[in-house]
């Protein structure tokens, strides 16, 4: 059995949780020299890490990543909230933390479920190839919907938003950087459209969260910008949740038919998927200056790797953390982050993964052999499984 090379290329291991494991024993906060940064995987270093004030999202020097800088993708990506620091920070933040506790969850698990039935008549037949393409595509179709786009915009939006996800995701080619520009000109031109029309849907995610900004004085190309954000955030974190959902369903031979039974189950297998199999399994932080950060000397320009799904499975935090419990005790799992950049999304994400997941035991896919034919689309950060031996490009996909 093969061992991962390093934390960015645990992501997309078979089963990267015994590198984890021997990390946060032998070396929980390291510097790594091949890789050019430091790497923190025990729950203590990582909750330090994300709470510390002189950790940032980006680069003081870069905010935006230089291949991005003059491009319609560098414009858009300078906008959002998940990606800024500073004085525009906490305004945004708060607007779209605000507009996130309007959603009720029994809304977007409806809505959700809609377009959930929606989209295995449009890709049927499902299994194994369209299983991928489910996953991929209700994050982004269920988005949609709760902005106001209609249902026959929302494949072209699922495919740009994969596409723009792939352009700004680390280590991103040149293939996918082109296609993310095109995605992002697309997108805002859509989103524009639709900001021109808003009132037709008053009761919309997109009418809610632009009267709260623009009450606060933000301007109109930063709204139609994390508008934007609204669908790139949701994509690779719920797919991979709905993804990896169906990964844990096929290895617990008995756990489906509970589900199917105890519907009211589902959350909590949702959670200890979160917890267990993180869909995102690290994230970094950029030293804004000379500092002691968890109890190591940093300095300004440093990088840190937080590696989330390691700290999920920290014995520290969670008693016998390897074995897969639906009934464990809630507990803070740190796929969603922490501290002033933690993901306001999360109720979202489970509500749409809720949803993707009951539609699909409802119309009867087969789970059983899913374990063992599960690859992962390459990635640095994000872990989503591909449910088919020859898998496309990603922006086929989407």
């Amino acid at each position: 059995m093969t061992t991962p090379d390093n934390p960015l290329t645990a992501v997309t291991h078979h089963d990267p949780y015994p590198y984890y494991a021997r990390l946060m024993e032998q070396q929980p906060l390291y510097r790594d020299k091949e890789l050019d940064l430091w790497v923190a995987s025990s729950a203590k270093d990582v909750a330090a890490v994300l709470e510390h004030h002189g950790c940032r999202v980006r680069p003081a020097n870069e905010p935006v990543p230089m291949a991005l800088q003059g491009t319609p993708v560098g414009k858009l990506f300078g906008s959002l909230v998940r990606m800024t620091d500073g004085e525009s920070h906490c305004p945004l933040k708060q607007v779209v933390t605000a507009t996130l506790a309007t959603l009720e969850e029994d809304h977007i698990t409806n809505l959700s479920r809609g377009c959930a039935s929606y989209l295995l008549e449009e890709i049927a037949p499902l299994e194994p190839a369209g299983l991928t393409e489910f996953t991929l595509r209700l994050p982004a179709y269920s988005v949609a919907a709760l902005l106001g786009f209609q249902s026959d915009q929302w494949p072209a939006l699922a495919r740009w938003t994969g596409d723009l996800a792939r352009c700004i995701a680390p280590g991103a080619t040149f293939t996918q950087m082109e296609r993310g520009q095109h995605a992002a000109r697309e997108l805002q031109a859509m989103t524009t459209r639709l900001l021109e029309t808003q009132y037709s849907a008053p009761l919309s995610l997109l009418t809610q969260f632009t009267a709260q900004a623009r009450a606060q004085g933000i301007g109109s190309a930063v709204i139609a910008a994390n508008v934007i954000g609204f669908l790139l955030q949701a994509y690779d974190a719920t797919a991979g949740l709905i993804g990896n959902t169906l990964v844990a369903l096929g290895r617990e031979p008995h756990l489906p038919h509970r589900v199917r039974d105890e519907p009211t189950l589902l959350p909590a297998v949702l959670r200890e998927v979160l917890r267990h199999d993180a869909p995102i399994q690290n994230t970094r932080r950029f030293v804004a200056y000379d500092e002691v950060i968890a109890g190591q000397p940093m300095q300004a320009g440093d990088t840190i790797l937080v590696l989330l799904a390691a700290a999920n499975r920290d014995p520290a935090r969670h008693a016998d953390p390897e074995r897969f419990d639906p009934a464990r005790q809630p507990q803070h799992c740190f796929t969603f982050g922490l501290g002033r950049h933690a993901c306001p999304g999360e109720t979202l994400a489970l509500a749409i993964a809720r949803a993707g997941v009951a539609e699909l035991l409802r119309s009867g896919v087969s789970l059983g052999a899913l374990a063992g034919e599960v690859t992962y689309r390459e990635s640095l950060n994000a872990r989503i499984p591909l449910f088919r031996s020859s898998y496309a490009t990603p922006s086929s996909t989407a």
